[in-house]
């Protein structure tokens, strides 16, 4: 098994906590009838979470997954204040070069791949 790259530990983990801290602030945002924005806004925390622990495992589909999430995050800030689109377009140019630079590469061909036909 591949060493993990300490780039991807630390945007897997900043991923789990913002995760985190963003759907514990919106959980209690809840009230009778649901709102089913804030249930939309849930589901994608939670998707930061999964995507953020399955990274630190090497799963390579969590890292298109975190990737995905910041386009997401990108396309939203398109519709309010330029400078939160330039920050969300930085950081997707930083998480996009960290998670798929040759060492990362690595590691997640060597973590959760599974070997080619005709090798075992």
């Amino acid at each position: 098994m591949n060493k993990r790259p300490l780039s991807i530990t630390v945007i897997g983990c900043l991923f789990i906590a913002a995760g985190l801290i963003g759907f514990a602030y919106h959980v209690t945002e809840f009230k009778r009838p649901v709102e089913y924005e804030i249930v939309w806004v849930c589901l994608l925390r939670l998707l930061a979470i999964l995507g953020g622990v399955f990274v630190l495992r090497g799963h390579n589909w969590a890292r298109w997954l975190l990737l995905l999430w910041i386009a997401y995050h990108v396309i939203l800030s398109a519709f309010h204040p330029l400078s939160e689109l330039v920050v969300h377009s930085l950081l997707f140019a930083v998480v996009a070069y960290l998670l798929f630079r040759p060492k990362a590469s690595a590691y997640f061909r060597g973590a959760g791949a599974e070997p080619a036909q005709g090798e075992e």
